[in-house]
């Protein structure tokens, strides 16, 4: 990226935070992130805990991009979000529902390990018996094989899909199962999601045919405009998503999906709701189904609050060095 700023200008001004969360979700109950000030706004650098330093460093060209350069005009003022739930048990899809305040779209986590196909179905059962004429997506992760997906694909399309996010590995293994679908008349359609934000080449899945969209987020892409570039030139429909991010991290979002030339789908972006506290006074909850498309500043007392420990801070400050080095070398 260009114009980097020194890293004592990023490392002088963090703030190292860990957020409580209401449900599970990807196995953690806290959600630890840097934030950092610049003179466009707020960055935020929050990599998921098992991500190297090559990864992550999209993440933080991300950040950089909000706290020095800011984000693109924007051609919508707001974006309509998803509600999410989590890999919880049927009875509790109630409870995280009404974490949110319209479900006209419901993503559902499924595949979660340790966790049967057969808890899988009671779930998407449970959200289509409460919201009937909710849009309803799943998301495994990647963690089918290519017979387990074809096979829950083949159940879970009974409650009228719109898409399948990610439900294996990797751009081959998406090829295959949406062609086994295919081939049995199964029209779910197919979200590439890891595939797209872990691939040396995002648009690799568009080239392979193995996807009928792509699941996009402003932080694994490196930022807002590279983001951009990467739906535009995969000329495949998107839809923008959460890295389960502070509201920071949200309004980039949000930035990203208010530039898209088109938003046909739903933001995966409403997971404010998922804590019970946010380094904003006002977080970025949806009201109405929609996020409005605003800057965010971090609350200090909120900062102070949240304000993770010592040995904690250490090593996001050693994982934003090595980051660094990392775009600097690629500079």
């Amino acid at each position: 990226m260009r114009n980097l700023p020194a890293l004592d200008e990023i490392l002088d001004n963090l703030h190292v935070v860990s957020l409580p969360m209401s449900v599970t979700f990807r196995g953690v109950m806290h959600r630890e992130a840097a934030l950092f000030e610049g003179p466009a706004g707020w960055g935020e650098f929050s990599p998921f805990l098992e991500y190297g330093a090559q990864e992550a460093s999209a993440w933080l060209a991300s950040g950089i991009e909000a706290a020095w350069e800011g984000f693109p005009e924007p051609l919508r003022s707001q974006a309509p979000v998803n509600a999410t739930v989590p890999a919880v048990p049927s009875s509790d899809v109630v409870r995280v529902l009404e974490k949110y305040d319209a479900h006209h779209t419901v993503k559902i986590k499924v595949a979660e390990k340790g966790q049967s196909l057969e808890d899988d179905v009671a779930r998407v059962a449970e959200v289509r018996r409460l919201l009937p004429d909710a849009a309803l997506r799943i998301d495994a992760n990647a963690a089918w094989s290519v017979p387990e997906a074809f096979e829950a694909l083949q159940r879970l399309s009974d409650f009228e899909l719109q898409y399948a996010e990610q439900p294996v590995e990797g751009i081959e293994g998406l090829a295959r199962v949406r062609e086994k679908l295919r081939a049995s008349g199964n029209q779910t359609l197919i979200a590439a999601d890891e595939s797209v934000r872990k691939a040396t080449d995002p648009l690799a899945v568009a080239r392979a045919g193995a996807a009928d969209l792509l699941i996009i987020k402003a932080a694994p892409l490196g930022g807002v405009r590279n983001a951009l570039r990467v739906v535009a030139e995969s000329g495949m429909p998107a839809v923008v998503s959460s890295a389960l991010d502070t509201s920071v991290g949200l309004a980039a979002g949000v930035a990203l999906a208010a530039a898209l030339p088109e938003l046909p789908y739903a933001c995966g972006l409403g997971t404010a709701a998922l804590f019970t506290d946010d380094v904003a006074a006002q977080p970025m909850r949806a009201v109405g189904g929609a996020l409005d498309v605003r800057s965010v500043r971090p609350d200090p007392q909120r900062l102070r609050a949240l304000a993770a420990d010592a040995n904690t801070t250490e090593r996001w400050r050693e994982r934003i060095r090595a980051a660094y080095e990392i775009l600097v070398n690629n500079s």
